[in-house]
């Protein structure tokens, strides 16, 4: 029977910055607007991964406990934020029936977790565009999802802005 079959799933994720809303928007004017809504080639999961008030502080000194209530509070705000961010710029583009999920953790963890998960053929994220240094001490989102997660990664840079 037709119809029955169930689309494949791009993930994609994202957080607060313009790397990562410029990547969605790549993702959704390349595979979704040029169709109509039922011929989109993909399911589409848009994950936020927030970070734990404790990872945020890191290993502070006395009274830090009374500080997490404030962090978490901020911490949610930002993750509202990014999702309605995200929610705003597919209703823009008419792509609905999209999956907006926000988990708590290490964004390369809950990424690579989110394509388990929901059985995902691509996973698409935003590349900062950090240098090698940079890159070595943060630990680059998309170079470890490159390597761990298990389906095809696209990673999308946002071009250079010409002088």
């Amino acid at each position: 029977m037709e119809g029955t079959t169930e689309k494949p799933v791009m993930v994609v994720g994202i957080d607060d910055s313009d790397h990562s809303t410029y990547a969605l928007q790549w993702v959704l004017d390349h595979f979704f607007v040029p169709l109509p809504s039922d011929n989109h080639p993909f399911k589409l999961v848009v994950v936020h991964a927030k970070p734990t008030p404790s990872s945020v502080i890191g290993l502070a000194g006395p009274g830090s406990a009374d500080v997490l209530p404030f962090v978490e509070a901020d911490l949610k705000k930002i993750a509202s934020r990014v999702v309605e961010k995200a929610k705003e710029l597919c209703v823009s583009k008419s792509v609905h029936g999209v999956l907006l999920e926000v988990v708590e953790g290490d964004a390369r963890s809950v990424i690579c977790d989110a394509v388990e998960k929901h059985h995902a053929t691509v996973l698409a994220v935003g590349s900062h565009g950090y240098g090698a240094i940079k890159r070595a001490v943060l630990g680059s989102v998309s170079d470890y999802c490159a390597h761990h997660a298990h389906c095809t990664v696209m990673i999308v840079k946002k071009p250079k802005a010409k002088h």
